[in-house]
């Protein structure tokens, strides 16, 4: 039995969570188009390096350049906003959220330590003109500031506008699920960058394999939940959106960055304290309610993929490449 979806079935029904998207879409040339964007995921209102959150990661398939995931598996923290971008933009991104968390924390390289920024990537140059450097610095700080708790826009925004998902327009996507035991409650929610797979791999739907000249392509994951967790525990959900993908049809191709990363808002870490020692309340291993968490993520990244194609618009890009709509 699938379990109950969040009130806008989407990761910013987790409390606190914001996402912001910058799209650019500009035709240079007969040949040449810029069709790519910026997704910032921030995991509360407040500043992210002065209270991080727990995280864990996964790394399904390592066929990517993301930024950030060495501290992460080493520490079990975000210390800034989660960005998403095209392949060639990691770097630029990067800057633009450096640039935007060293403006918001004077202490940063000053008085204290150095800051982990974490950018994701996924390749939409089949798409998008990616040896053109479109995404400036500034988009990133933009995508941050944009960021709300809104219901998330999905498909063809952001990071998403360039990028290909079973030989139909791919992008973003986004869902979330409750779990429940008794009188305890919880939410998880997730976003995915899709950019990956071919037409006849597809499990969801009955469309035949055609000829395709993409690359294998990669899909970042992100999910949210306010369950009490460690990083421990975060990683074990990261390794379960696996399950999600396989459902869809993925077979984590040799070329495809397949990257998941979990953050749990529930018990923040301060950067500065007087004390030498912290003391954290989670969740039991044995509880039913992990084994709800495992399912929710499985559900959550399968229907993130789908939701990103059904959201999806047909899309002209570089050298009059167009990708359609699929059609769900």
């Amino acid at each position: 039995m699938n379990l109950k979806k969040g009130s806008h079935n989407c990761i910013t029904d987790i409390a606190g969570v914001q996402i912001g998207h910058v799209t650019l879409y500009e035709k240079l040339d007969e040949e040449q188009t810029i069709c790519t964007g910026v997704t910032a995921i921030l995991p509360h209102k407040g500043n992210l390096f002065r209270h991080k959150v727990h995280a864990g990661s996964a790394v399904l398939n390592g066929f990517g350049k993301t930024a950030g995931l060495v501290q992460i598996n080493e520490l079990g923290l975000v210390e800034s906003p989660i960005m998403l971008t095209n392949t060639f933009s990691v770097g630029s991104v990067w800057q633009g959220t450096l640039d935007y968390m060293l403006d918001t924390t004077e202490e940063i390289g000053d008085t204290t330590s150095s800051i982990n920024i974490v950018v994701g990537e996924c390749n939409d140059s089949y798409l998008n003109t990616a040896r053109y450097p479109a995404i400036k610095p500034e988009h990133a700080v933009k995508a941050i500031k944009s960021a709300s708790t809104s219901p998330v826009a999905e498909g063809s925004v952001g990071a998403g506008k360039g990028m290909v998902c079973f030989g139909y327009k791919g992008g973003i996507g986004t869902a979330s699920r409750i779990v429940s035991h008794k009188s305890i409650n919880y939410q998880i929610g997730g976003i995915v960058l899709s950019n990956f797979g071919k037409r006849g791999d597809a499990l969801f739907a009955r469309w035949e394999p055609v000829q395709q000249d993409t690359p294998d392509g990669s899909i970042m994951m992100i999910l949210a939940t306010d369950a009490p967790l460690l990083e421990r525990q975060l990683q074990r959900l990261a390794k379960r959106c696996a399950a999600g993908l396989g459902r869809t049809g993925s077979q984590l191709a040799n070329g495809s960055g397949d990257i998941a990363i979990v953050f749990s808002t529930a018990n923040k870490v301060p950067h500065a304290t007087d004390s030498y020692t912290q003391t954290v309340d989670y969740l039991r291993d044995d509880h039913p309610l992990m084994n709800q968490l495992f399912q929710a993520v499985v559900e959550i990244i399968e229907e993130s993929v789908i939701r990103s194609l059904q959201m999806a618009e047909t899309t002209e890009g570089r050298k009059g490449r167009i990708v359609t709509k699929a059609p769900l």
